[in-house]
């Protein structure tokens, strides 16, 4: 599975702008939109390779959001697996707009049971 790739797309609407979601006053891509797309794309890796009653958990993230995407720009989110070790899968990721790459960094999750992991929060 190393190696293994899948992308996630959105387009930047009011919804998803900074000054929307409260991580700044302008109406360009938030970062914290960003990492959702990022994270979405590294749920989509691992989606066709999970067992049934299985999920994925994001546990750390570290970009960097490199450039501003104005409204109306489609953006792409691609995860790579990078690592396996047991439960713990590792990503490189990375977002692009029309016009280039706006944010890079490397992304953590761990296959969980997910009735487990839910039953552990009551």
């Amino acid at each position: 599975m190393i190696g293994k790739t899948a992308t996630a797309t959105t387009t930047v609407k009011d919804t998803n702008t900074a000054k929307a979601v409260g991580s700044g006053n302008l109406d360009v891509f938030s970062t914290p939109m960003m990492i959702a797309l990022m994270e979405e794309a590294a749920c989509n890796v691992l989606a066709n390779s999970l067992e049934p009653g299985q999920s994925s958990v994001g546990t750390q993230i570290s970009i960097d959001h490199t450039a501003a995407s104005p409204l109306n720009s489609n953006i792409t989110a691609t995860a790579t697996i990078t690592g396996i070790e047991g439960r713990k899968v590792t990503f490189d990721i990375s977002a692009k707009d029309d016009k280039s790459e706006i944010g890079k960094g490397t992304h953590t999750r761990f296959i969980v049971d997910a009735e487990r992991f839910m039953a552990k929060l009551k």
